[in-house]
């Protein structure tokens, strides 16, 4: 029988490991938002199942990967018309 220490260090070391995986996914979706991606592409990426990835995605970043995504890109138009109002004027 294990030792009960050791169950409690490998639930926090998996957990670890999951919130690795998905600061990988944000950081390409953050990297790559021009590009089509969808959450398929970033599942078969990070080796889980699409469902899995946005319950997971959405219970840490508090988003869907899509809501995130569409989100990253409002915000990089947003910066985009802000730079072309400072050029204007």
């Amino acid at each position: 029988m294990c030792h009960p220490g050791w169950r409690r260090a490998l639930v926090a070391a998996r957990r670890l490991t999951d919130l690795a995986r998905l600061r990988r996914v944000r950081d390409r979706i953050d990297r790559e938002y021009a590009r089509p991606l969808d959450v398929l592409a970033l599942a078969v990426a990070a080796g889980v199942p699409a469902r899995q990835l946005s319950r997971e995605f959405a219970l840490a970043y508090g988003a869907s990967p899509y809501a995130y995504l569409q989100k990253r890109r409002a915000e990089r138009v947003a910066v985009i018309e802000l730079v072309r109002r400072g050029e204007q004027s």
